[in-house]
């Protein structure tokens, strides 16, 4: 089972092309984003009820980003031609491949009127001047000559607001109180436009190659499958022009990737660090990060030359889906895995737990394999809530070939159905959970500021510096009660503080900054204010 591609009319190219017109001309900033102003604008030509036009809106932009692109105008003509013709207009129409496909433009009443006056008013070809395609306004904000303020007419998505947001209220904070030393780099124009991730993690030999290349229904470059530990790098595979494998080191500086900030693990991590790409229409809306496999004892710490509990925690917070993979023959979490998964602390909603292989036992086994899991997990996890476990068997082989006995067949089937489904909805729910973690950034870097300022505050102004830096280090979660009273902050927002200990011990406290009220209540007032009214902006025009 695939996931489902948002269907595109290629039936006609007499229709893309009358409809790369319309677009053309509904989309009066030439951005190449219909956004919803323009839509109360251009729909209103179909004659259509508001709540028909809503719910358009509604399945076009299944992605809730505030505009449709081209391929989303489409679907939401072909919708809008549906309704016209007596169709209920609902999500169930664009699984009708036969409807879509057939489906005729739908009438624009003054539509060719319009289209007709634009054509009359001299353009590029009667000037005989050539126009060049106009960048995103975005596109440049992150460059080392952007202007430090971005009018708001040039945000046309919400991805756009959030770049604004940031760049002109909290990388300010992140800069001052060097929020990218402790936590994490600054973000970059590609962080906000990367396609969502799902990261793969588990001990050797636990399927998570053969799971991306059962997705996929075919190999990806570099890929190796076999019972030892094949895979030795982080590969991230994503769509591609061609097949071919990136070095690690080359992802990491260019500039359209969101890998800029691995740089901070080093020239060991990057060598064991490369990026697959390939033509492919999953990989068009998701990116998969496969990783080595976990080892067992003091093979992980001694043998891996780089931080592998770092890494795994750095794709953790860019991915939007993790799904940790067991074999039924190895339900041991070794100390190095409990300390990855332990990594993976503040992304619980992200997790995913998957007992790969399962058509390996049968039924009764299966029973007693998955009662031990659940109680691993309960000691790894240390939450009281009960993980969902997934039951499967991700390959080539069919499901009724591979399990034995009626319940497996049926179990298998659900089971895959549940967690393909979390998976499909991964494209539609990329934008709301973009700004999910960047309103958990802007809440984790006040924090920060709050900790940093709170130490230099403890600082002596004359005699005694370093007894009194240490001092502080020694005593470092004291410290962190001191400023969750003070600020009245929830104690699970906190970061590690034998983490902060260690990052702690190479700097000058007394070289950080006092506490900048002015800095922390500009990104109080995003937060409160600029968020909501950004989602407000580009929620449904008809909703």
């Amino acid at each position: 089972m695939e996931l489902a591609i948002v269907p595109f009319d290629s039936s006609s190219k007499e229709n893309q092309t009358l409809y790369q017109e319309w677009f053309n001309y509904a989309d009066a900033d030439g951005d190449g984003r219909f956004t919803g102003n323009e839509a109360i604008k251009f729909f209103a030509m179909s004659n259509l009820s508001r709540e028909d036009l809503k719910q358009v809106w509604a399945i076009a932009d299944s992605r809730r980003e505030g505009y449709l692109g081209f391929k989303e105008f489409v679907i939401a003509m072909q919708l809008i031609s549906l309704g016209q013709s007596g169709y209920s207009i609902t999500r169930d129409l664009l699984d009708s491949d036969v409807v879509m496909k057939v489906v005729k433009p739908p009438q624009m009443e003054g539509l060719e009127t319009q289209l007709a006056l634009c054509i009359e008013i001299p353009n590029s070809f009667t000037t005989g001047h050539t126009v060049s395609p106009q960048p995103s306004p975005a596109s440049n904000w992150f460059s080392a000559k952007s202007a430090k303020k971005v009018p708001a007419s040039s945000v046309t998505s919400i991805i756009d607001g959030l770049k604004r947001l940031y760049l002109q209220k909290l990388k300010p904070l992140e800069v001052a109180y060097r929020y990218n030393d402790f936590v994490s780099p600054v973000l970059t124009n590609s962080d906000f436009d990367a396609k969502p991730m799902v990261l793969l993690l588990g001990q050797y030999s636990t399927g998570k190659t053969t799971f991306i290349k059962h997705m996929l229904k075919s190999n990806y470059p570099g890929a190796h499958i076999g019972p030892e530990p094949t895979t030795d790098r982080f590969v991230v595979v994503m769509s591609g022009p061609d097949e071919r494998s990136i070095p690690g080191n080359t992802v990491a500086v260019q500039a359209d990737m969101p890998f800029s900030g691995l740089t901070t693990f080093g020239s060991a991590f990057l060598s064991k660090f490369e990026c697959s790409q390939m033509p492919h229409p999953l990989l068009d809306h998701i990116t998969f990060v496969d990783s080595p496999g976990v080892l067992s004892g003091e093979k992980q710490r001694t043998q891996r030359q780089y931080d592998f509990t770092g890494v795994t925690s750095w794709f953790a917070a860019k991915c939007d889906l993790i799904l940790l993979l067991f074999d039924p023959h190895k339900l041991d979490v070794s100390d190095e895995f409990k300390r990855v998964i332990s990594s993976l602390k503040g992304h619980d909603d992200k997790i995913r737990v998957v007992l790969n292989k399962a058509d390996q036992v049968d039924t009764q086994q299966l029973m007693r394999i998955y009662g031990a899991l659940m109680w691993s997990l309960g000691k790894v996890l240390n939450v009281p809530e009960v993980m969902r476990v997934y039951i499967g068997s991700f390959n080539d082989k069919s499901i009724n070939d591979s399990v034995s006995g009626p319940l497996g067949n049926e179990l298998f089937q659900k089971e895959q159905e549940d967690l393909l489904s979390d998976l499909k909805d991964i494209p539609k729910k990329a934008c709301d959970r973009k700004i999910n973690e960047f309103v958990k950034r802007a809440r984790a870097v006040r924090i920060h500021a709050y900790i940093i300022s709170h130490l230099k505050k403890q600082m002596p102004a004359m005699i005694g510096k370093a007894k009194a830096q240490q001092r502080l280090i020694d005593n470092l979660d004291v410290e962190f009660g001191k400023v969750q009273k003070e600020y009245h902050l929830p104690p699970g927002d906190f970061p590690n503080v034998e983490h902060f200990k260690e990052i702690l011990s190479g700097y000058n406290i007394d070289k950080f900054e006092k506490l900048n009220k002015k800095m922390i209540q500009t990104v109080d007032d995003m937060l409160a204010y600029d968020i909501p009214n950004l989602l407000k902006t580009f929620r449904n025009p008809y909703g």
